[in-house]
Order: structure tokens, then C-alpha cells, then sequence
């Protein structure tokens, strides 16, 4: 089957599933409200999972080669630079970082630039039989299906998902940030009630993140960079060589929020895709990784299917267990992490030192043991 498909939404989850509709012979129109269609200067980590999501859909080699393997999955320390676990070897290439900006660019070049329409916010969606009104700040079109992928904030969840929950704040905080800085590897350090994650990027960057707890969203501070610093102060090398290296005006804070389960992902020949349907905590990396495997699943949906509603009906029933459970399980690690109990805090740290190497490969394993189903290019 073949149609058209509106995407709402040209993050990194919107232009996935542009392109692998497009790879099954959709036509495919992305509307983003921002005039300049890009990411802010932060990171990510792709995992096994989502780099075969990205091979399904023809596009993993090209990605694989704007990444920088990290052993941060593998390797925990003290603030005093004890190593709590080690990364082994024949783990270094199974996670890559990458500048979001760079994963960003890489897949908006895979689509023509018709496809792609900036400066065009989406006021009203309305299913019509078959067809989808979609009314813009442009004007107005009409399509098979639409995929709503408009971000934890999503306006079309809020319209045709009335009872849903709002975003809900999990009690912390984040900064984050790009180094200038060579030969540094990736860890994670964990302290009592923070963490501060370094993930290797391409070209000299590293990319950093402090998580804290917080009592309540939307605190600020006068000087956010002396205020990372005042959190580290004495954690080991080369914590504040990275803080050194970034410029002091692109310190970025934001406090971290996700989404209470919901009971569909589909509402007629709606769908929500990526943070739209399962916003999650950033604890096991998987925020992008999930949206990729829904682009996936949604593409070879519509493809085995006559029936866009028997095609979605198919999507929705694939997605949202597996989603579901790592959003709880992000959200508990966030909690843990970020703890300031101590009591917490030496029940993990013990843990991770006692930790058999096989048991935690086991653990990543199981996340990131996911076969794509099959996307064949059309003809």
C-alpha cells in the first residue's frame, strides 16, 4: 500500500519516519514551526537497537560514520575517580555518540527539500473518512495519514488526546554541554544525588551532562557555568578540563520531564510517533532510539498492510508495550541516579562494584535486543 502522509514535527523522530515512509513509496510532507529546521548543540548516544532501526531503512552505514564509540554504558566512577565498573573492550563499539546537530543534518539530507516545509505551525487536524484535514499557519492539505511528531509538548496530542496527562516533571535537572577536547573516553561518575555523563564525539567534541536532583522545575541560576562548577568542584579529570573547554555561553539547562503511559498511540489515521507518544528520562539513552524504532515499525506496518487502520491498529500494538516498559525503567533510573539519599547512593555504588561483567552485558543486551521488521524499498 501507498499514500501520502502529513509529518508534523522535523526533529530527529519526524525525519526518520519521513524516510522510511518515503522508502516504501510514500509520499511524504514534514511541516516544523521553526523557520530554521535543525538541533540545539548537545548529544546523544545511539544504541544497537536504533542502529538497526536506521540499517532497516537503508541509512545505518551513513549514520554509523558520524559516531564516536563510547564505553560510557560500561564505565562508572567515583567523584574521586575509583572506578566503580570498567568498560571492557569488546563493548567500545556497541554504543556511538554523536553531535545532534550532525545526526540532525545527516538525515535531513536524505530527503529532498520539497519535502521539508519550516515556518509552518499546525493549528488544527481533522479526520474526514479516509482523508486528514491538516490547517497550518500556510494554509491547509489533505492526506492518508498524518504522524504526529511534534515533541513531549505535542499540540495534536493535547487536541485528539484530551485526557491524557501532562508532561510530568521526575524531580531533576540537567545541564549539558560541548567541549573542545581530544582523547577523552566516555563514563558516566556518580555521586550522591548527581551524575555527570561524557560521551567521545567526532571532530575533538565531547559531549557532557550534569544531572542533579531538584525540588522544583524552573530554577534558575544568575551564572549557569559557575554553578556546574560549584556541583563538581574537586571530581576528578577531566571533568573540569570539559567544563573549561566549553564556552561559557553554551551551558544549556533544562529541567527533565516525561509522559505517563498512554492507552493508544492512534486516533483514527492519527499517529503519535517518538516523545509525541512516550517522552522518557534521558537515563538509558533511548529518547531518540525509540523514535527510530517507531519510524521502523510504523513504515513496515503500512507496507504489509491493504488498510491504514488495520495498518496503524498493528503499529500501536507493537509500540507501546516495548515503549512503555523503557520509559519506566528510564524513569527509575533517573530517580536512583539522581537520589540524595544516601542510603540509595551506597546500595547502587555497592552494586555496580559487585556486579558480575556478564550480568551487566546482559542487562544492555536485553534493551537493546530488538529485530526490525523488514522495510523493503519500493520499486
Amino acid at each position: 500500500m501507498t499514500g501520502t502522509a502529513i509529518i508534523v514535527g522535523g526533529g530527529i523522530g519526524g525525519l526518520t519516519a519521513a524516510i522510511a515512509l518515503r522508502r516504501i513509496g510514500w509520499t511524504v510532507a514534514v511541516l516544523e514551526q521553526s523557520a530554521l529546521i535543525g538541533e540545539v548543540g548537545a548529544g546523544l548516544s545511539l544504541a544497537p537497537n536504533a542502529l538497526a532501526a536506521l540499517d532497516a531503512i537503508g541509512i545505518g552505514e551513513a549514520i554509523r560514520g558520524l559516531g564516536r564509540p563510547s564505553e560510557a554504558d560500561g564505565t562508572m566512577m567515583r567523584p574521586s575517580g575509583t572506578y566503580l565498573m570498567r568498560g571492557r573492550p569488546d563493548r567500545n563499539h556497541n554504543m556511538l555518540a554523536f553531535h545532534r546537530a550532525d545526526l540532525h543534518s545527516a538525515l535531513r539530507n536524505e530527503l529532498p527539500d520539497d519535502a521539508i516545509r519550516p515556518d509552518t505551525a499546525v493549528q488544527n487536524v481533522v479526520t474526514r473518512g479516509d482523508r486528514v484535514l491538516v490547517e497550518h499557519s500556510a494554509g491547509s492539505n489533505e492526506a492518508d495519514l498524518v504522524v504526529a511528531a511534534d515533541g513531549i509538548h505535542s499540540a495534536i496530542r493535547g487536541r485528539l488526546w484530551p485526557n491524557a496527562s501532562a508532561p510530568c516533571f521526575r524531580d531533576y535537572t540537567v545541564w549539558r554541554g560541548i567541549a573542545a577536547l581530544d582523547g577523552v573516553t566516555g563514563s558516566m561518575t556518580l555521586a550522591r544525588g548527581s551524575y555527570f555523563l561524557i560521551h567521545p564525539l567526532t571532530g575533538g567534541r565531547v559531549y557532557w551532562a550534569l544531572g542533579a536532583g531538584a525540588e522544583a522545575p524552573g530554577i534558575g541560576y544568575p551564572d549557569e557555568r559557575a554553578e556546574v562548577i560549584r556541583r563538581v568542584d574537586r571530581w576528578h579529570a577531566p571533568i573540569p578540563e570539559l567544563l573549561a573547554a566549553t564556552s561559557p555561553d553554551a551551558f544549556l539547562h533544562n529541567d527533565i520531564y516525561d509522559l505517563d503511559p498512554l492507552s493508544n498511540y492512534v486516533n483514527g489515521r492519527v499517529a503519535l510517533l517518538g516523545d509525541a507518544a512516550h517522552a522518557m528520562c534521558p537515563d538509558l539513552g533511548q529518547g531518540a532510539g525509540q523514535a527510530m524504532e517507531d519510524a521502523v515499525v510504523l513504515a513496515a506496518s503500512l507496507q504489509e498492510s491493504a488498510d491504514v487502520a488495520a495498518a496503524l491498529g498493528q503499529y500501536d500494538a507493537q509500540r507501546r508495550p516495548r515503549s512503555h516498559k523503557i520509559a519506566n525503567d528510564a524513569r527509575r533510573r533517573g530517580a536512583i541516579s539522581t537520589a540524595a539519599s544516601g542510603f540509595t547512593y551506597g546500595a547502587m555504588t555497592v552494586a555496580l562494584r559487585l556486579m558480575p561483567a556478564a550480568l551487566a552485558a546482559g542487562a544492555s543486551a536485553r534493551l537493546w535486543d530488538w529485530t526490525p521488521p523488514e522495510v523493503t524499498a519500493a520499486a
